[in-house]
């Protein structure tokens, strides 16, 4: 058995007293053991706590780094949804271009008729909706509410800029496809422009413009009347206005009518050519007289309520070669 023994004299300066502690070797060697696993404890819980420090710093950067690339990420997505946004104006004032002018048929001059539309022998009035069975604007607007509900995400078509879950990749994909419709776009267009210059006077013919401000109340096309329960066409488009708000002609053309119908109260017709017709009633004056050329901008009347009539608007049609088509392809500035 091992005796040995350590003695530790501690003096003190003041008093000169000296004490003595004596302790055995097994236990110095047990406290000397016990400090060492204390020390090496101790300097890796330092080491650990570096470690961490340095990994927390390196988080905030991170973490900053990662609200700059959102940023930056929100960024780039806004102004390829603007690109996006851009591209499908483009598009739709292009294809109303093809579609008014008939530059993708060189077999017809105007063939712009969407939607379900007469026949050529059918009797065009016994498809209208008498104008006494028509409700005020408001009551129209209300029943055409059903052609405004948002349609459903095609993604099968690329429509990923309605997505909720936004990523890298369909960004990516987003990038891809506008890149590619830019390309074809500017073909097309470059197309179009081609085709359109030795079209001057068909284009100066063929009406592109809003004829009055205000808002759209009642759209063309077939309903059932809330009086007779029946089918109706309503055969252009009602713009609701002010009193008094000037009407302009959509395009170049000759007055073909200016007086009082009973149902459409004081009307204008305009006859651009190339079978194509625009009329315009309930105005409460009248600014042009019949054989008088107009030209795009002209004011040619002044919003009212006359004839059968619920309230201040503008009744705008368009026919062509006769029939009645929908006005709103004819307005490219919307």
């Amino acid at each position: 058995m091992d005796r040995k023994k350590v003695t530790f004299l501690v003096a003190s300066d003041r008093r000169g007293v000296v004490r003595r502690y004596v302790v055995s070797s097994a236990w110095l060697k047990t406290l000397s053991l016990f400090g060492i696993i204390i020390a090496v404890v101790g300097l890796a819980a330092f080491i650990d706590y570096i470690g961490l420090l340095a990994q927390s710093i390196e988080n905030k950067r991170l973490r900053a780094e990662n609200r700059q690339l959102r940023s930056q990420f929100e960024v780039v997505e806004s102004k390829l949804a603007n690109l996006e946004g851009g591209l499908e104006r483009v598009k739709s004032f292009a294809t109303k271009l093809e579609l008014i002018t008939g530059t993708d048929d060189e077999n017809r001059t105007v063939k712009l008729a969407l939607g379900p539309q007469p026949q050529a022998t059918d009797n065009i009035e016994a498809f209208n909706e008498p104008m006494e069975e028509r409700g005020p604007a408001s009551f129209i607007g209300k029943e055409d509410s059903v052609f405004f509900e948002k349609a459903p995400l095609d993604v099968a078509v690329g429509e990923l800029a309605n997505e909720e879950h936004k990523d890298y990749a369909s960004l990516s994909v987003r990038i891809e496809k506008a890149v590619k419709d830019t390309a074809l776009r500017e073909q097309g267009v470059l197309q179009l422009w081609e085709s359109l210059s030795s079209r001057q006077s068909l284009l100066r013919s063929t009406p592109s413009m809003k004829p009055a401000m205000g808002w759209i109340t009642s759209r063309f096309g077939y309903r059932m009347s809330p009086f007779s329960g029946k089918a109706a066409l309503h055969q252009g488009v009602d713009i609701a206005s002010a009193p008094g708000t000037p009407v302009y002609a959509p395009a170049d053309g000759v007055v073909s009518y200016a007086g009082y119908d009973q149902g459409y109260g004081k009307l204008v017709s305009i006859d651009h050519g190339y079978g194509v017709v625009t009329r315009y009633g309930h105005n409460s004056q009248l600014f042009v007289v019949v054989g008088q050329k107009v030209k795009r901008g002209d004011v040619i009347t002044a919003t009212g309520s006359t004839g059968r009539s619920t309230g201040t608007h503008l009744h705008y049609e368009v026919r062509v070669n006769g029939l009645p088509v929908d006005p709103l392809n004819y307005i490219l500035t919307e």
